[in-house]
């Protein structure tokens, strides 16, 4: 988790998968005084870029449409927090063995089905695949990369290996890809080690 000043724009990306990283946009996300990332349709599209969604230029596009539509572009932030909440709270609970609740998975569902109305099968080059057909000024695009990630996540044989960060303050989410799943912290550069800072310091003062 980083320390750094909170901007979607240099956030770490550790979740190992776009939906995990998408639900750690903020930071302390278990404590009592989380910290926002996206505070503004601005922050969202520039995580967007940051994350690989979109590439530069269609995030400065976006961020023009979102400044000539405000409301709507107010409208699509907290559609994305209120995505992001659910998604969290779904891998949350699937992380520690729990059945997520309905309510979180009726908000994921809604998403899904607008974006199952925008997918078409089409020709990739060197295959079939999907495709979005919806339009390239839509300012809730990023979303659809998430969502479609995150229902793929959520029905692959990788379920059983997504993790939560050990600091209970903490709480950001990963893909534990380590061999025996060993994986603890979102990052032994920050909550790793932090932990070991004071258990150093609880030994020390106990001695």
């Amino acid at each position: 988790m980083s320390e750094i000043e909170a901007s979607a724009a240099n956030i770490e990306l550790l979740g190992g998968r776009l939906s995990l990283d998408f639900a750690n946009t903020v930071d302390w996300h278990a404590s009592q005084h989380p910290v926002e990332f996206l505070t503004s349709y601005s922050e969202l599209a520039a995580w967007s870029v940051h994350a690989g969604i979109l590439i530069q230029e269609e995030g400065e596009h976006l961020r023009r449409e979102a400044a000539a539509r405000p409301v709507d572009a107010e409208a699509v932030l907290s559609r994305a927090i209120s995505l992001r909440e659910a998604i969290y709270r779904v891998f949350s609970a699937i992380s520690h063995g729990l059945q997520p609740e309905e309510s979180d998975l009726a908000v994921f569902n809604e998403e899904l089905a607008g974006l199952l109305a925008k997918s078409r099968l089409g020709w990739l080059g060197d295959g079939l695949g999907w495709r979005w057909a919806g339009k390239e000024c839509a300012l809730d695009r990023m979303l659809w990369a998430v969502v479609w990630d995150a229902a793929d996540l959520l029905t692959s044989g990788q379920l059983d290996r997504v993790g939560q960060c050990a600091d209970h303050r903490c709480g950001w989410l990963f893909l534990d890809t380590s061999r025996n799943r060993s994986r603890r912290w979102c990052s032994m550069a920050y909550c790793g080690n932090r932990a070991k800072a004071k258990r150093h310091y609880q030994r020390s003062k106990t001695s």
